[in-house]
C-alpha cells in the first residue's frame, strides 16, 4: 500500500508539478502555424474563389450548412467583402505571430478562430490536412507552447533579468490586447453572432476568465496560494492537451492504416500504384511513371505503408523502434508532398509526428539554428533561444513561469 502511494503521488507531482515537453510543444507550434501561414500565402491569389464572395460555395450554402451542423466560422458574420479580407489577414497576422511565439496565448486563440473560420466557411476544400489542423488549432490554446524558441522566452527573461538588478517591469501591452479581445467577444456574444456549438465559445470565455484570474493573483496575491493554483490547473491543461495531440497521431494512423487493411488493393500490393496514374495526383508525371513501373518497389512501399501506420502506436512503448518509424513515416510524408502534390497534407502530418521527436535530438537541432542565425546577423555569443542550457529562453525555470504562456491567465 506504502509503495502504491508513494508512486501515486509521484505521478501526481509529475503531472501537476512542471509542463512537460516544452521543446515538443514549441516544434508543434511552429509546425502547424507554419504550415497553416504558407498555405495562406501560396493561396493568396485565389483566397476569394476558395473562401470567399468568388467561390462555387456561395456564401448564402454556407450559410444554411452551418445553421445546420453549428460550426464557428466568423466569415458568416457578414457577407461584405471588406469582412472577409479582414479576417483572412487577422489569420494570416496571428499565425505568423504564433510562429514566432509573441504572446502565445493571445494568438493561440486567434489562430483557432482564423483556421475555424476560413474551413468552415467552404468545407470542400482541403487535402485532409485540413481535418489535422482542425483538431489541433483547438488543442493548441490548452498548450504552454511558448516555453522555448518563441519570443515570449525571450521576453521572460529580460524581465526577470531587470528584476533581477532591482527595476519595477510593467506589462501595458498584454492587458491592453487582452481587453480589446474582451469587448469584441462581448459585443459578439451580445449582438448575437456567436451562435455556434458550445466548444469555440466555451474555449473563447475560459480563456479570457482565466486570463482575468491569472492578472488578478499576479496583481494581488503573487506568491499567495490563488496564484499557486492557477500554476497547477495550467500545468494540468498544458500536459493534458499534450497527451491529446500524441493521442490524436496516434489515432490517425491506427485508423488510417486498419481501414487500409480491409482494402482489397492494399492486401494484394497495388493500391500505391493507382494513385501515380492519376493526372490530380501526378504534379511530376515522369517521377510517377518511374515509380509505378516497378512491381515489386509499389508492393514494398503498400505493405510497409500499411506496417508502419499500424505498428506506430505500439512503437511508442520502446524508444529505439518510435524512433525508427518516425523518421519512416516522415520520409513517406515527404515523398507524398512531391510525388503526389500534397504539400499542406504532408506539412500538417509531419507537424503532428514532431510531438514524439526525443527532447536530445530538439536541442541539438536548436543549437544548431541558433549558432547558423547568430552567424548570419553577425550577432557573436549565447543569445536567447539557444542551446537549451537552462536558461529563460530554452526552457529553464523563467521560461516556465512566463506569464504568456499557461493556458489559464495570461495576460498575454
Amino acid at each position: 500500500m506504502n509503495r502504491f502511494s508513494l508512486a501515486l503521488s509521484r505521478a501526481i507531482g509529475q503531472v501537476t508539478g512542471q509542463p512537460l515537453g516544452p521543446y515538443q510543444s514549441a516544434v508543434i507550434r511552429i509546425g502547424f502555424a507554419g504550415t497553416w501561414l504558407v498555405f495562406l500565402l501560396r493561396e493568396f491569389p485565389h483566397r476569394r474563389e476558395l473562401y470567399g464572395p468568388d467561390g462555387p460555395w456561395s456564401w448564402e450554402l454556407a450559410e444554411q450548412l452551418v445553421g445546420m451542423n453549428g460550426a464557428f466560422t466568423a466569415l458568416l458574420w457578414s457577407d461584405a467583402g471588406l469582412w472577409f479580407e479582414t479576417v483572412y489577414a487577422l489569420a494570416l497576422l496571428s499565425a505568423l505571430l504564433l510562429l514566432l511565439g509573441w504572446r502565445t496565448r493571445t494568438m493561440s486563440a486567434l489562430f483557432m478562430v482564423g483556421v475555424l473560420s476560413l474551413q468552415n466557411r467552404s468545407v470542400f476544400v482541403g487535402d485532409g490536412g485540413d481535418n489535422v489542423l482542425h483538431l489541433m488549432c483547438l488543442y493548441l490554446v490548452f498548450i504552454r507552447c511558448g516555453q522555448v524558441w518563441s519570443l515570449d522566452a525571450r521576453r521572460a527573461c529580460r524581465t526577470a533579468a531587470a528584476r533581477a538588478r532591482g527595476e519595477r517591469v510593467v506589462d501595458r501591452a498584454g492587458p491592453v490586447m487582452w481587453t480589446v479581445f474582451a469587448l469584441a467577444l462581448l459585443a459578439v456574444t451580445v449582438s448575437g453572432r456567436l451562435d455556434s456549438e458550445w466548444t469555440v465559445p466555451l474555449l473563447l470565455w475560459g480563456v479570457l476568465a482565466g486570463t482575468a484570474l491569472w492578472w488578478a493573483a499576479e496583481r494581488l496575491a503573487p506568491d499567495g496560494q490563488p496564484r499557486t493554483l492557477l500554476d497547477v490547473v495550467a500545468t494540468i491543461l498544458h500536459n493534458g492537451g499534450l497527451l491529446v495531440v500524441m493521442a490524436e497521431a496516434c489515432l490517425i494512423y491506427a485508423t488510417a492504416g486498419w481501414y487500409k487493411i480491409q482494402g482489397s488493393r492494399w492486401q494484394d500490393g497495388t493500391a500505391v500504384y493507382y494513385p501515380l496514374h492519376l493526372d490530380y495526383f501526378s504534379p511530376w508525371a515522369a517521377l510517377g511513371t518511374a515509380l509505378a513501373a516497378s512491381g515489386t518497389l509499389v508492393m514494398l512501399i503498400t505493405y510497409g505503408t500499411v506496417f508502419v501506420q499500424i505498428a506506430f502506436p505500439f512503437a511508442l512503448l520502446n524508444r529505439r523502434a518510435k524512433n525508427v518509424l518516425l523518421a519512416a513515416m516522415i520520409t513517406e510524408h515527404a515523398v507524398i508532398a512531391v510525388v503526389l502534390g500534397l504539400p499542406f497534407f504532408s506539412l500538417a502530418m509531419i507537424a503532428a509526428d514532431l510531438v514524439f521527436l526525443p527532447t536530445p535530438f530538439l536541442r541539438r537541432v536548436g543549437a544548431l539554428v541558433s549558432r547558423g542565425v547568430r552567424r548570419a546577423v553577425g550577432r557573436p555569443g549565447e543569445g536567447a533561444g539557444g542551446d537549451g542550457g537552462g536558461s529563460a529562453a530554452s526552457g529553464g525555470p523563467v521560461a516556465a513561469q512566463d506569464p504568456s504562456a499557461p493556458p489559464v491567465g495570461s495576460p498575454a
